[in-house]
């Protein structure tokens, strides 16, 4: 089960890396468009403003998925649970986020994992 863990963990960094990816390919494109000679001043405005935006947005989402990624690689219970919740929502995002949601749900909620992330208790 720990080899399950930690390949989830890698997942979810991959996940967040391409979201980044992502958003910051978005960023450079709206950005470099809003620099053509033919687009008047309010339009590069309003693409600088979209890139930004989108850019941020990008970000915003996955920030949240790389942090569990580390944190599943530490065996931290918090990321566990952000990880199931990360889940949740991901399950919408046909088809990577739904694969890797329904993985994360079977590895996670299985007695063996759980057992991995609790501390040993102090007697």
């Amino acid at each position: 089960m720990d080899r399950h863990v930690q390949l989830l963990g890698i997942l979810w960094i991959c996940m967040g890396g391409l979201l980044l990816l992502v958003g910051f390919v978005s960023f450079l494109l709206f950005f470099g468009i809003s620099f053509l000679p033919d687009v008047e001043a309010e339009g590069s405005l309003v693409l600088r403003l979209i890139a930004l935006f989108g850019g941020g947005f990008f970000l915003l989402f996955a920030l949240p998925k790389l942090v569990a990624g580390f944190g599943l690689l530490k065996r931290q219970e918090w990321a566990r649970i952000l990880t199931l919740v990360l889940s949740f929502f991901s399950l919408l995002n046909i088809p990577l986020g739904t694969a890797l949601a329904i993985y994360s749900f079977v590895i996670l909620t299985k007695e063996e994992s759980i057992r991995l992330f609790q501390r040993p208790q102090k007697t």
